[in-house]
């Protein structure tokens, strides 16, 4: 057998084992992995997530025993301490000596620590390993048990963004000091850097540019950090995520040629100066160039295992650096030549405060090519921008649409993604391009998505091409002539359309009918609960009619939590509430311990209620004059509102009256995914309207309705559906856009990507809503005032009927309560532990 050593367990590494194991001649070599950390490799991009619950094993990139099931022999806890290239073998700590055909060194970076004075004090943490966050946590518990509140994160690029947020779900004020004159330095400018700090700052995280630090304050531990002009920030805890700096060591001491700055040198075979030694990651300098990404560690080593096993596949010469992740909750990309300037060059810059949101993209002057761009606040158009960057698509007759978003119903500005070339990688991460993925299917090798995903690992990586990934398939199957259709699951044939009217016109009432006329088996956790969804779009049943089909939210009404606690939340509608239903929340809050927070939607929301508990809470809530908010359901949650003119003198209409009608109009009803309204008084849209599947905002004349927007993980601006209509024609078009979209949208399709895959867009919708183009208007608004005639309240069902009441226990023919709850404080209130 062929010997390659890898030396290094990480990411970079472990993906070079598994591009190596897939290719063809990899039979005749045998694989063995040095790692210096105890575990498998596992996942550093999401490392934060380990505060929020993750654990090790979540993080992991592989299974237990998917070393031995490849052959590769994997050896933890074991450091190289030298390279003898002379007779091709390395040594271990343990003394053991191996030898070696190909060494591949794929022993990434360290934390960069400044040279700060005080940086060997206690408190001080780098921030790069799963042991580094463990002894974070552990001195984070220990500090605040004698009141500290604060800590400092040293640098304001990406990692120390997402320390930031690591510090704040330890619950300690996190303060971002930055040693630059704005955040993420590398990738933003000055406008995306002050939006960023302002959508930062309101989650009460201190950001402190241009600050050089002096010296660490304190004896033995860290008491603060001194700026230049004595400036201190009192601190009890510091991360330093500075920037990272190549573990090139055992190269230099064998001898490999490095960089000046560190970095084993390679060339575009990923070489290093002895042909035999192979350098992929974080510590390959290649192209004068350390890549601090994941994505080209993976190139990287997709060459190496070409190269080893014969091929002449060679590294590109020029690295793409376009990045597209989420900070702290903030989406912020860029790509390309984000700060390009020159005459050559204009810069298209949409920026609004209001939403958080700045887009900058930069084109040239004859307006045919994009060069670059940077996004903060709204990411959506990253994938499509980024292709028509990376393969020199032509632009739009007016280059600012790129960023404006559609307009008039136009579908997006790229037009179809099968209009890009086969060359177009549509997966950076795994470096899968769009002739990849269309030729699985064509050849016959792929049926499905699922069948694509598993060939070529596109969306595994960050998941960001996913969207672009299902389009492909589509249209690629389409141009094969097959019957593209969105089937519920295996169980059904169908999609959720079609299940609809299956279920309308057959008065189907139960799952085993529908399984037993129109699908096959048992059914799963997805048509199940769908097939709830339609019974209660169709004949109104509650959560409580088809309760072993739910899913947990919806068995027991209400949202369960990282602790297995549940959440409560009662309606409020337009977030009016009275000084004494306030005060019965209250009592209930205080009797069962529960943390209480007000929510974005104007209601009060009630964390760590217990499942024995939610009828008892409920039995008060309702006493006292409430209803389910619904929070749990695939249903309308809230209408929010602004004040109105009751009170506000600039409110053109009653607003808040309003959106009690509206929500009190629509609540419970089920549809394809959640719902959420607002009515806003005046242009000045304090309720955020246009930021909701529906909005109504009072103009002259009347009001304006908007449709189809959402905030979330990728927002969308509501469109203008109509403008200057009266209350009771707003009613009747949102009897008529609601129903419709709750009878032919898929399955979890919000209303905003429901209009955009709808054929003819938004002109389209306007006939049907408002001409009655379809002439089904008249059945839409019928079908939707039985809904709202039939309305009842689930949990009121539920304390009244006995039989419903046995299913909120949590443990099974015993009321025995779960034990295993733990809180700690926080803010005068409680939070789960964590475990």
């Amino acid at each position: 057998m062929i010997k390659i050593i890898v030396v290094g367990n990480g990411m970079v590494g472990y993906k070079f084992c598994e591009k190596f194991i897939s290719k063809s001649g990899q039979e005749k070599y045998q694989i063995t992995v040095f790692g210096e950390e105890p575990r498998r490799a596992y996942d550093r991009v999401h490392l934060s997530e380990y505060f929020a619950g993750k654990t090790a094993d979540d993080l992991s990139m592989s299974t237990s025993n998917w070393y031995e099931q490849n052959n590769i022999l994997l050896n933890t806890s074991e450091l190289i301490t030298d390279i003898h290239k002379e007779n091709k073998t390395i040594t271990t700590h343990l003394e053991k000596t191996h030898s070696y055909d190909y060494l591949v060194l794929a022993t990434g970076s360290a934390a960069f620590v400044p040279p700060i004075e005080g940086v060997e004090k206690e408190g001080v943490f780098v921030y790069r390993t799963i042991e580094d966050l463990d002894a974070i946590m552990a001195y984070a518990k220990k500090i605040k048990i004698n009141g500290a509140t604060e800590a400092a994160v040293l640098g304001g690029g990406l990692l120390g963004l997402e320390a930031a947020k690591a510090v704040r779900d330890l619950g300690l004020n996190p303060h971002v000091v930055e040693f630059a004159p704005r955040l993420m330095p590398r990738q933003l400018d000055k406008g995306a850097s002050d939006m960023l700090q302002s959508k930062i700052e309101a989650l009460n995280i201190g950001i402190h540019l241009n600050k050089s630090t002096q010296y660490i304050a304190g004896d033995d531990a860290i008491t603060g950090m001194m700026f230049q002009e004595d400036q201190l920030l009192k601190v009890d805890m510091l991360v330093i995520s500075a920037g990272i700096k190549p573990r090139d060591e055992l190269g230099r001491s064998a001898g490999l040629e490095v960089g000046v700055r560190g970095g084993i040198v390679v060339d575009n075979k990923m070489q290093t100066s002895d042909p035999s030694i192979y350098a992929i990651g974080e510590v390959a300098l290649y192209n004068q160039m350390i890549y601090g990404l994941v994505a080209p560690g993976y190139e990287m080593a997709d060459v190496v295992a070409e190269q080893i096993l014969g091929s002449e596949k060679v590294m590109r010469e020029s690295i793409d650096m376009s990045t597209q992740l989420k900070l702290i909750g903030v989406e912020v990309a860029s790509f390309g030549d984000p700060f390009i300037e020159n005459e050559n060059v204009t810069a298209i810059i949409f920026e609004n405060k209001f939403n958080g949101t700045y887009k900058r993209i930069n084109v040239t002057k004859d307006g045919k090519t994009l060069l670059g761009g940077i996004l903060v606040g709204d990411s959506s158009d990253y994938n499509s921008l980024f292709q028509i960057y990376s393969n020199a698509m032509k632009l739009p007759e007016n280059p600012e649409d790129l960023i404006l978003g559609s307009r008039g119903g136009e579908a997006s500005s790229m037009g179809s993604a099968m209009d890009l070339p086969d060359t177009a990688v549509i997966c950076s991460c795994e470096n899968v391009t769009k002739g990849a993925i269309c030729c699985s299917i064509t050849d016959g090798s792929c049926e499905t998505l699922g069948d694509v995903i598993k060939a070529t690992k596109a969306t595994s990586g960050c998941g960001g091409c996913k969207p672009m990934v299902v389009d492909l398939v589509k249209e690629t199957q389409k141009s094969l002539g097959k019957e593209v259709k969105d089937v519920v699951c295996e169980h059904f044939a169908y999609s959720r359309q079609e299940l609809f009217d299956i279920v309308k016109i057959n008065k189907f009432t139960n799952h085993n009918e529908v399984l037993g006329t129109v699908g096959k088996g048992d059914g799963c956790e997805v048509c199940r609960p769908l097939l709830s969804s339609i019974f209660s779009s169709i004949y109104n049943d509650t959560a409580n009619k088809h309760v072993t089909s739910q899913d947990t939210n919806d068995r027991f009404l209400a949202n369960i939590q990282r602790n297995g606690t549940y959440s409560v939340v009662p309606r409020m509608a337009g977030g009016e509430v009275t000084a004494e239903k306030l005060i019965a929340i209250g009592e209930v809050a205080k009797e069962y311990n529960l943390y209480t927070k007000i929510t974005g939607a104007q209601r009060v929301d009630l964390f760590g209620a217990e499942l024995n508990d939610l009828p008892a809470i409920w039995k008060k809530l309702i006493d006292s004059g409430f209803e389910s908010g619904h929070a749990y359901g695939k249903s309308l949650r809230a209408v929010k509102s602004c004040v109105g003119n009751a009170w506000c003198r600039y409110g053109m209409d009653d607003s808040t009256t309003f959106a009690i009608e509206l929500e009190n109009r629509y609540r419970g009803i089920r549809s394809p995914h959640k719902l959420k309204g607002g009515v806003s008084a005046c242009i000045r849209e304090c309720a955020e309207a246009r930021g909701k599947d529906f909005g109504v905002i009072a103009v002259e004349g009347g009001w304006n309705l908007y449709i189809c927007g959402n905030g979330g993980a990728n927002p969308k601006h509501a469109v203008l559906l109509a403008e200057q209509i009266d209350k009771e024609t707003v009613f009747k078009y949102m009897d008529r856009f609601l129903m419709y979209y709750i009878r032919t949208a898929g399955p979890l399709v919000r209303t905003s990507t429901w209009l955009e895959k709808l054929e003819g867009g938004l002109d389209y919708l306007k006939k049907v809503v408002i001409d009655d183009s379809l002439a089904i208007n008249e059945t839409l608004e019928a079908e939707m005032q039985t809904l709202v005639d039939t309305f009842e309240c689930e949990w009121k069902q539920a304390i009244e009927d006995p039989e419903m009441m046995k299913r909120f226990s949590h443990f099974t023919n015993s009321d025995d309560r779960d034990d295993s709850i733990e809180y700690i404080a926080l803010r005068e209130q409680k939070m789960p532990k964590a475990w």
